[in-house]
């Protein structure tokens, strides 16, 4: 996932001036008033930032879309691959959801805890409208646990735990979309399916409206709500964390079948699909298992997938492992190129040449970067200007 601070949206437009020992409500205050003279804020009378202290509990209570009823107020969550069976009172291992006397509710519906607008290169999604901006959300709480998380303080923490938090319905993030002119929604920053009803009903009113729905997910969901929420996605970017099931097991507290499974399924439901590895020193940048890795994903995804080797840097529980050199992600993009990968970058190693991306035709630069600017764009049509081949993504 890419990184996100808890209020980033305040963050980066505040700066690092504030005063430690600012109250709360005093900072919020402030904060509305600097986003509403930017332009940020434009629509108090809809959605605001608020503090969670003073929340109502139930505000905009959501029963879950995907759960199966047992005996004695008993449910089963249906989401994702741990299929949750909780009692009445009991919670979800992704901490949001809640059995309340047998029936199971959203805790985190229009709930968001991160607002914020990024590049689309941020996502990583390099073949989907370069140069465009995304409107991304995420809330508390993830199914993973995994150890090397940059967004820890969102995906590790229910929604108790967060300070502050945005009311935001599906109707409020499309209105913010349009006002805006920003082309696409995202779900990021922790994992969409924990917050599942709010991304599905803001993606079906979103491509009402003729926006685009972009995902960035660990490849957890089960196939019935995977089939569903596809039917209001373009794109989807997936975490493949390792391609061993030690790694999941031991780092992430998951399963790798899942996600492969769910890899296959949005191939085969014809959308568009990136794929991020995140190289970790010493856990998962063993060359055979990555070699392993782009021959299944050439094999049963294609090889004209998009994918991105990211660089790690110390985090979370793995604060001692050093950040991964850059000749590990240059023998890895190396190795899935002899394999017959088409399309392989090198991210979070801003000035890279392998950030930008080349015609598998003819080797010249089709979409030039720095980090997540692009500098120069030259497909034309969906096709390299230079050689006319048509190149797969989304480019309008």
């Amino acid at each position: 996932m890419k990184r996100v601070s808890a209020n980033s949206v305040v963050m980066d437009y505040l700066g690092s001036g504030l005063k430690r020992h600012i109250s709360r409500r005093i900072f919020l205050k402030k904060t509305l008033k600097f986003l509403v003279g930017l332009g940020l804020i434009d629509l108090l009378g809809d959605w605001c930032y608020f503090d969670n202290s003073e929340a109502e509990e139930d505000f905009l209570l959501k029963e879950a879309m995907f759960y199966k009823k047992l005996d004695n107020q008993v449910v089963q969550c249906k989401v994702c691959f741990r299929r949750c069976i909780l009692e009445n009172g009991q919670r979800s291992f992704c901490r949001n959801k809640e059995n309340k006397e047998g029936r199971l509710y959203s805790l985190v519906y229009a709930r968001p805890s991160a607002v914020q607008i990024d590049p689309i290169e941020k996502e990583p999604c390099f073949h989907m409208l370069p140069g465009t901006e995304i409107l991304c959300f995420g809330t508390a709480g993830c199914n993973f646990r995994c150890k090397f998380c940059h967004n820890w303080h969102l995906s590790q923490r229910s929604i108790e735990e967060m300070g502050q938090i945005f009311k935001i319905t599906p109707q409020d993030a499309v209105k913010i979309a349009l006002d805006k002119k920003i082309p696409t929604l995202s779900f990021t920053y922790n994992e969409p399916s924990s917050f599942y009803e709010f991304v599905y009903e803001t993606a079906v009113l979103a491509k009402k409206n003729g926006l685009k729905i972009l995902w960035h997910t660990n490849g957890s969901l089960n196939p019935e709500p995977l089939r569903e929420l596809l039917k209001y996605t373009d794109a989807v970017t997936v975490d493949l964390k390792s391609f061993t099931e030690e790694f999941y097991q031991n780092i992430s507290e998951a399963k790798l079948e899942p996600v492969l499974n769910t890899l296959k399924f949005i191939k085969e439901e014809g959308k568009w699909l990136e794929i991020v590895n995140l190289v970790i020193p010493t856990l998962n940048d063993d060359l055979q298992d990555i070699k392993r890795m782009c021959l299944w994903i050439k094999e049963n995804l294609g090889k004209d997938i998009p994918l991105h080797f990211s660089r790690f840097f110390p985090n979370y529980k793995l604060t001692s492992l050093p950040a991964t050199p850059i000749t590990t992600l240059e023998l890895a993009y190396r190795t899935a190129k002899e394999v017959g990968l088409d399309y392989v970058t090198i991210g979070n190693v801003p000035g890279h040449i392998y950030n930008s991306t080349f015609c598998p035709f003819c080797d010249k630069v089709l979409i030039e970067r720095r980090h997540f600017t692009v500098l120069n764009n030259n497909i034309v049509d969906g096709r390299c200007k230079f050689c006319k081949n048509s190149i797969p993504g989304i480019w309008s």
